[in-house]
């Protein structure tokens, strides 16, 4: 059997405002916080993590802190979100809730394979509200957003780059994805390749955007990080280790995380990929139903909490 992720682990995305940032995920999009932290490269940079009621892997849409201009869009990037939903009832309430907080949307179509609904956040970080039905909520009990529309998870993350030939390879060759669809250029759009991994279905789906009409990506506020797969544990990472140095590709190696272990390599384009372990998880260091509430530190970092916490804006 071949080496497989089961999905979209998570995704790291760039803010300026942090504490706008944490009110419109926590309270627009109901999502809750899972995890008040620090980049663990960078200790005066919050690392925000949002997910659904118990952390799930798959489900943890993150955010540093960086004080950035915004991004200016283009290739050699991650230039959408997808966040999963269970039906299409719940993408109407969703056009409706964000129209109502002053978030503009498309309408709702397919698109790609699967009925959705886009948008953007204050810094213009974009998101595609997909229909999941194979999937159900695990919600948080204090989200101002009712229980059963709630975001389920992560998924499908779409890249954007002017050759599709280098990305294919690494992802069929190293990473065992499987181009599944392929959606010609239309009228201002490039072409759309569907590569699945593991199980498939918009968890765990990848799309990959071919235009070389567009400019290099230039990083900031409103662009994402990088994007991290699901292996299940240090053991499966491993062998991923192996996989990936016996192409020659250059990588971190293991990079301890406390709440999961990963891998970081960039692929032909230049995107920064990652594959994270879905264990131990983040209720390795906090009680479960107060996750998020306090600053989390790795053990790592505890002797250095004091100059941390003083080197950090308040979030209120």
């Amino acid at each position: 059997m071949s080496l497989e992720f089961g999905g979209i682990h998570h995704l790291t995305a760039v803010t300026a405002d942090a504490p706008r940032n944490l009110k419109f995920y926590t309270q627009t999009l109901g999502m809750r916080l899972i995890k008040k932290t620090v980049n663990q490269d960078d200790t005066s940079v919050y690392h925000l993590f949002y997910g659904d009621g118990v952390a799930s892997p798959g489900a943890d849409l993150t955010f540093f802190d960086f004080n950035t201009l915004r991004e200016r869009r283009g290739n050699h990037s991650v230039g959408r979100t997808g966040l999963r939903v269970d039906s299409e009832d719940t993408l109407k309430w969703w056009k409706e809730h964000l129209e109502a907080n002053e978030v503009s949307t498309s309408g709702i179509k397919e698109r790609f394979g699967h009925l959705s609904l886009d948008f953007e956040d204050f810094e213009g970080q974009r998101f595609r509200l997909v229909v999941d039905g194979n999937n159900k909520v695990v919600p948080w009990a204090k989200s101002p957003v009712p229980a059963d529309k709630q975001i389920i998870g992560l998924g499908p993350i779409t890249l954007s780059v002017p050759k599709l030939e280098p990305t294919d390879a690494v992802l069929t060759r190293v990473m065992n994805m499987r181009q599944v669809r392929h959606y010609p250029a239309r009228e201002r759009h490039g072409e759309m390749f569907v590569y699945e991994m593991g199980p498939g279905g918009p968890a765990a789906e990848l799309h990959v955007s071919v235009d070389p009409s567009l400019p290099r990506v230039r990083p900031g506020a409103g662009g994402v990080h990088h994007v991290a797969f699901r292996t299940p544990d240090q053991d499966s990472l491993r062998q991923w280790i192996e996989r990936v140095n016996s192409f020659g590709i250059r990588s971190s190696g293991e990079v301890e995380r406390f709440y999961f272990t990963s891998l970081y390599f960039r692929e032909p384009n230049g995107i920064l990929f990652e594959i994270a372990t879905d264990v131990p998880g983040f209720a390795t260091d906090e009680p479960l139903e107060s996750l998020g509430e306090t600053l989390a530190l790795p053990p790592f970092l505890e002797t250095q909490r004091a100059a941390i916490e003083a080197g950090l804006k308040p979030l209120a």
